[in-house]
């Protein structure tokens, strides 16, 4: 009887050994120096080690892994935040690498660059100058409001309250044509700038590319 237990003890422990003897095969095993110096192996992660490096060597010698130091609360929530920056860098390149190839696909050329420029600079012209056409219409509406007035100069007081009415509808439109005229310059300004930017940013792109821009000699004329 007591053999027949130490037979069956003996199967247990051959399996078991045969157990752990399978799974360091399988996932290696991890090695280290501790603190005091010492060179620490096992079959799993050493936790003399938890504040250094472990390697994980796999069954035929060579290093699978290295398995870095366990962080603080603190390290961690740094390495997350050094995480987050190297993505935002990341995803800033790329988002800037895909304007650069809109850009070239839109302006292939200085030439189609200096096009569309100019188309826009003259649609602004156009609406300054419809605007300029209506601050005229507005001065001559006032030489015959102020003939009008020549009537009531000795006693401005006595003119009808609907020349005065007039008057003030001038004036007003006046200023909303001038303000807007000065909006429409700014704009002008703000569109040579835009295309001033993209210009130095395309000739960078084109010398990459090796092409030559098509009259990028020629001066950029700017109304």
């Amino acid at each position: 009887m007591q053999m027949r237990v130490q037979m069956m003890a003996a199967v247990v422990w051959i399996a078991l050994a045969a157990g752990v003897n399978s799974i360091a095969q399988t996932q290696g095993i991890y090695s280290c120096v501790d603190a005091a110096g010492r060179k620490i192996t096992a079959d799993r992660p050493i936790a003399e080690c938890i504040d250094r490096p472990q390697r994980q060597i796999n069954p035929s010698g060579t290093v699978k892994r290295v398995v870095g130091p366990s962080l603080t609360a603190q390290e961690k929530a740094a390495q997350e935040q050094k995480d987050r920056v190297a993505a935002e860098v990341r995803a800033r390149e790329a988002e800037e690498k895909r304007r650069d190839r809109a850009l070239l696909l839109r302006y292939p050329s200085r030439t189609v660059h200096d096009k569309e420029r100019a188309e826009a600079l003259e649609q602004i012209d156009e609406v300054i100058k419809a605007a300029s056409k209506r601050t005229t219409e507005l001065a001559g509406q006032r030489k015959a409001i102020d003939a009008d007035f020549e009537f009531y100069k000795s006693d401005p007081a006595k003119a009808p309250a609907s020349l005065k009415r007039r008057l003030e509808e001038n004036d007003s439109s006046v200023a909303v044509q001038k303000r807007f005229i000065a909006d429409q310059e700014a704009e002008k300004k703000r569109v040579n700038m835009r295309f001033d930017e993209e210009l130095v940013k395309l000739n960078q792109l084109w010398a990459m590319g090796g092409a030559t821009p098509a009259a990028a000699a020629a001066p950029t004329a700017k109304k």
